[in-house]
């Protein structure tokens, strides 16, 4: 079983930045970050396929986050800019096992086959 772990969350003001990382115990594939807020639910932020060279982002962090991988650390990257306060939630790393068209299933979580604990990111007005 791949074992993912995320680390980066915290507490910040609306305007600042963060950066998640998803370190995989690991090969993955297909890779993506999710996000739920208290009362709603899980949505889909951002995903990368297993070259890094194709990337989907939710319309609502267009511009501002980024995605990237690093295959020879097994670690997968979200760079969060311009932070606003309704991105609070937690944060989920996913990572698919094997290679699929992605780019027919990166925004659900059927897409993913393994998953992490969550960090929490705060935004600040």
């Amino acid at each position: 079983q791949v074992q993912l772990a995320e680390s980066g969350g915290g507490l910040v003001q609306a305007g600042g930045s963060l950066r998640l990382s998803c370190a995989a115990s690991g090969r993955t594939f297909g890779t993506g970050w999710f996000r739920q807020a208290p009362g709603k639910e899980r949505e889909f932020v951002a995903g990368i396929d297993w070259s890094g060279g194709s990337t989907y982002y939710v319309d609502s962090v267009k511009g501002r986050f980024t995605i990237s991988r690093d295959n020879a650390k097994n670690t997968v990257y979200l760079q969060m800019n311009s932070l606003k306060p309704e991105d609070t939630a937690v944060y989920y790393c996913a990572a698919g096992a094997s290679i699929s068209s992605y780019s027919r299933n990166y925004y659900t979580p059927t897409g993913y086959a393994y998953w992490g604990q969550g960090t929490q990111v705060t935004v600040s007005s």
